[in-house]
Formats: structure tokens, sequence, C-alpha cells
């Protein structure tokens, strides 16, 4: 098989481009050279969003079995790139995203519910809104049944370049009480970034096509599970200090943002947390478990010297130590709680 990877230097597309290699496939990657490619790989280089930045794209002789694409920003870039290559390759893959769906999501939802409206001529407007400009885009050019749409969840695992997973590995690893967001029990819906690898190529080269939502299946794993692993991998002694929504909530402490991938109870956890990944599962989707992700992702972590690489269009996410310590010493209901 021939892949065309647009983008494959970090996280999800190196996933994607690592994966293919392991097959024995042939893999161009087209990126802007910010970053080396895989080896083993053919780079072509390429800005999709500077005038003629895809010239040598354009001028590259290559033809694909299938293209990925992981593109966020303007849809308008996905529109070009997939026109130009129509006629080039058989299949394009557009990794999208479960944001496409309105929040609030209802628990249990499908592919079957209502997306976001999109516009695949324009400039960056929303995440959600680019994304399904995105799905738009890709479809306009790549029509007869030639496209498909993984849309992802919360993404974690190796070379992640958010931040989320590395900033607890790194919380952990310094030991003492941790701030542990309840409840212990709460279910957490992911995929780990190798798992969405397989399963796009598997899918790619199965021919499958249309929108397949791309996440662990419902509460694959527990928060409980999640920070306990850890502190199992990182070996540094942690106590984990479990605290309930409310007091957190009291406490002015932001979900998501200040303590990633941990989101109370509610409508927006059911949103985040609890979408049907049904039709991906009959697909062939398999989810290792949680520790076998935590654990490899300290793994490469601890290759980098602790410091994971961050987006730059992304905010950098955690809660400081300061907040975090004057919590757990000084707010009533923190201090005397037990692990």
């Amino acid at each position: 098989m021939r892949l065309l990877m647009l983008g494959g230097t970090e996280f999800v597309g190196r996933a994607v481009t690592e994966a293919a290699l392991g097959r024995g496939w042939e893999v161009t990657v087209f990126h802007r050279g910010h970053h080396p490619a895989p080896p083993g790989t053919r780079a072509v280089h390429g800005d999709r969003l500077a005038p003629d930045g895809l010239a040598a794209l354009a001028a590259d002789e290559g033809e694909w079995d299938v293209v990925v694409d992981t593109w966020s920003g303007a849809p308008r870039a996905v529109r070009d790139t997939a026109r130009l290559l129509a006629g080039r390759a058989d299949r394009y893959v557009y990794v999208s995203s479960a944001s496409v769906y309105p929040h609030p999501l209802p628990a249990g939802s499908d592919e079957r519910h209502p997306v976001v409206d999109g516009d695949p001529d324009a400039d960056s407007v929303a995440y959600a809104e680019d994304k399904r400009g995105g799905e738009l885009a890709a479809a306009a050019e790549f029509s007869d049944g030639r496209t498909l749409f993984a849309r992802a969840g919360l993404i974690l695992g190796p070379y992640e370049n958010i931040g989320r997973l590395p900033w607890w590995l790194n919380r952990v690893a310094r030991g003492g009480p941790v701030l542990a967001p309840g409840p212990r029990e709460l279910d957490l819906q992911y995929i780990d970034v190798r798992d969405l690898a397989e399963w796009v190529l598997d899918a790619a080269g199965a021919g499958l096509h249309g929108a397949y939502n791309v996440i662990s299946p419902i509460a694959h794993t527990t928060m409980g599970e999640f920070l306990e692993a850890c502190v199992d991998v990182t070996g540094a002694g942690a106590e984990l200090r479990w605290v309930e929504p409310g007091v957190l909530a009291a406490a002015g402490v932001e979900p998501w943002m200040e303590l990633p991938v941990w989101i109370p109870p509610g409508e927006l956890h059911d949103t985040i947390h609890r979408t049907s990944t049904d039709k991906a599962v009959a697909a062939g989707l398999v989810a290792r478990p949680v520790r076998e992700t935590v654990a490899d992702t300290w793994e490469w972590l601890v290759s980098l010297g602790g410091v994971a690489p961050q987006r730059g269009d992304r905010p950098v996410v955690g809660l400081a130590p300061e907040k975090e310590a004057a919590l757990l010493r000084g707010t009533p209901g923190f201090g005397d709680l037990p692990s």
C-alpha cells in the first residue's frame, strides 16, 4: 500500500506514519519541514496555508492508495489539498473529531446525531466548525464513497503534544499528596493514538467510508484506574487525595484545563466521555488497556527528560503547583481527606 500522510511528524500523524511503516507500506510525508520526518519515509515539503504552498506536492509524480489528513485549521486547506489529489489517490481519510456534534451531546449518541455547520471554503472559524468544514471539503473532492471520517475523541498516548497525560505523569512523578478529582469511579473515554492509527489504516484498506466515532468504548476506564496507573508507572509513591466535584467547583478549579481529562458528572461529561463507538468497534476497533497507554507515554516522556512537546496553537494545561498546594493545605474539605 502507498500512503500519503499530510503531516506525519507529530502526535496523530506520526503514529499513523509509524503504523504504516510497520506494515511495510510505502509512505510519503508532506509537511512543513519543522520537524524531521520519521526514518523510512519520503518527504515532500510545503505549507498548506502559504501562497503556492502545495507547489512541491503538485510537482511530485507520486500516486497513492490512501491519503490521511489530520488538519484542524482552515477548511480551505483540506479543500485545496483534496482537489489536487483527487485524481492521484484512491481514498481520503480525514481524522476529524467528535466535536463536530453540537454540545451538549446526550450520552450514548452515535454517528446519526446532527452535526454543526461547516464551510469547506472557510478560513479558520472554531475547532468544531473547522473540522466539519474539513469533512465537507474532503467529501466534495473525493466523492463516490472514497472518503472516511475518523471522528476521534480525547486522544492520549506517546508523542502527545497537547500536554494532558504528560501533565498528570509529571505531576505524579513529583510525589507527595496529589489532588485527585473525583469521584474515583468516574468513567473515562479516550483513544490511544496508536489504536486510532491502526484502525484508520485497517479501515482504509477495507474500503470503509463515511463517519465513524473512533474512541474507546464507553467506560473503558475510570479516573481512579487512570491516576493509579500514573502512580504505578512513575514509581514516585505519590498519595492520591480524592476530592469531590462540589468542593473543586467551590474552590474555582477549572475542569479539563486545570485538571486535564477530568470533567465532573453532568452534561459535559456525557458529551466528552459517553459517545457511542459501536460502529467502529464492529469495524475492528480495539482499545488497549489504560495502563499500557500510561506506561508507554511515561517511557516516551522520560526519554525526553520529562519535557513533552507543546503545540503553539493550544493552551497549556494543568493546575499550578502553588494553587494545588494551597487547596490541599488550606481549603476546607481538602486538608484532612484520606487517600
